[in-house]
């Protein structure tokens, strides 16, 4: 392998680490300010314990996912100069300041308020608490804005003008509003809230098997099936809008993600095949007729662009029809039991109480789906990502122009370290967050806590 696909392997597996983390905080700072205020407007200290019992792990939890994502961050946009010198040259004008603007409006703010949030509560009032929380949970969001921005613009590029080879901003409006951010934004603000979801559920979960359960436990697993059982099927309406989006703009990835060879009308949906690329098919496969026109245009006799209308230009089709099955075939699964878990907590809702709300098998179930939505969110961003290539800025700059010239030895050697270094640290951040849900550590006599929330010292209730 040549420096160019070594240096594409190693910024991916930067930018698959790093994204981990931000998509668990993006939503798990809401369901923090969730907790807060359902302790605030607790009616009785019991009560106000058991939201205070879920907010004090699950704060040490987006603390840990914080820490990852601001490091694994750092290291991800050093490459930036080290592996892709020709983007920032060529794209810098307008990637640089979107960039900026992330750091400055909402890495800021969310490190300001971070420590309030984590070390506040009992030192300052339950507004100024709740307020610190809002500001981390709206920092964490105005990120994803920024960097989605330009995300999308490098998939739909718009507002800018080329002088001698290198871009510059003529409507930052059209730039950070660019046709596909909408729908990009909303798809990941959603991936974002069914992953914490599953998060959330499975270790609560995981406390019941282990007997490690307080009254904490039982709120947060109800609150995340509720919040999943109703973001997934939101996602799927977000989803199709987004394959809309992607068929005005972007036709050739969506050649690909359904494995369409030639343009032709009324169009096979594939369910599954093995597509071979040398030979312009798809082996094996189970297609269902005219769906494909009917789910991409809405229309059974829409004609849709195969393959070989982009000759050079469209993206390696493996990688990409296969990812966008896995994330589908995720996204089918957590509905199906996010709906079944929620029918039974509304079910048990008077009987059950909070001591047994599912069963051994769907706590089962959740806990073996723990991290379900990291599965789902890698092989929707590997869809988005890989369905770019060959280019950077779509259509405009391809990812051969932009790398640096460096000896494919040397990528080799850095991408194996980056390689031990995240297995290491993916590793030590599943069990640490397994060792905190079954070792629920509840504040000392020191800690200040919330006035409502008169909590028993020394482990779980």
């Amino acid at each position: 392998m040549d420096a160019l696909v070594l240096s594409r392997i190693q910024f991916a597996a930067n930018i698959s680490f790093h994204i981990l983390f931000p998509t668990i905080n993006i939503a798990l700072a809401w369901f923090l300010v969730y907790f807060r205020l359902r302790n605030n407007a607790a009616r009785d200290a019991a009560e106000a314990q058991h939201w205070e019992e879920a907010y004090f792990l699950w704060t040490k939890v987006f603390a840990l996912s914080f820490a990852l994502g601001v490091v694994s961050g750092i290291t991800m946009s050093f490459q930036f100069g080290t592996n892709w010198p020709g983007f920032m040259e060529r794209a810098g004008n307008i990637a640089g300041p979107l960039l900026g603007y992330e750091v400055l409006t909402a890495f800021f703010l969310e490190a300001t308020f971070l420590g309030i949030m984590l070390f506040g509560r009992g030192r300052v009032s339950d507004r100024v608490h709740l307020f610190a929380s809002l500001m981390v949970a709206g920092g964490t969001t105005l990120s994803a804005f920024w960097i989605l921005s330009l995300n999308s613009w490098m998939q739909t590029p718009t507002g800018y003008r080329i002088v001698d080879g290198v871009m510059h901003a003529d409507s930052w409006l059209a730039i950070v509003f660019n046709p596909s951010f909408p729908y990009r934004l909303a798809h990941k603000l959603l991936a974002s809230t069914i992953t914490a979801s599953f998060l959330i559920a499975g270790l609560s979960a995981w406390q019941f098997l282990r007997k490690a359960n307080n009254g904490g436990s039982a709120r947060a697993l109800r609150t995340a099936i509720t919040v999943a059982a109703i973001a997934v099927p939101l996602q799927i309406v977000a989803g199709d809008m987004h394959g809309l989006n992607t068929l005005e703009h972007q036709p050739a990835k969506i050649a690909a993600i359904e494995g369409i060879w030639h343009t032709e009308k009324s169009a096979p949906l594939t369910l599954f095949g093995l597509p071979n690329e040398k030979e312009g098919r798809t082996d094996y496969a189970i297609t269902v007729p005219k769906l494909a026109s009917l789910i991409l245009a809405h229309d059974m006799d829409a004609e849709l662009k195969g393959l070989d209308e982009f000759k050079d230009t469209h993206p390696p089709v493996a990688p990409v029809f296969w990812s966008f099955r896995v994330m589908v075939g995720m996204g089918v699964l957590m509905l199906v039991v996010a709906w079944w878990s929620a029918l039974t907590l509304w079910r048990r809702r008077r009987s059950a109480g909070a001591d047994q709300p599912l069963s051994m098998l769907q706590l089962r179930v959740l806990t073996a789906m723990t991290f379900s939505g990291w599965l789902a969110t890698l092989a929707g961003w590997y869809v988005t990502e890989i369905g770019r290539q060959p280019f950077i800025v779509y259509g405009l700059l391809r990812t051969a122009q932009v790398v640096a010239e460096h000896p494919a030895g040397m990528v080799l050697t850095t991408l194996l370290a980056y390689l031990a270094v995240y297995a290491f640290l993916l590793v030590a951040y599943v069990l640490v967050l397994a060792y905190m849900s079954t070792h629920p550590a509840m504040p000392t006599p020191d800690t200040p806590l919330s006035p409502k929330a008169a909590l028993p010292v020394g482990g779980p209730a």
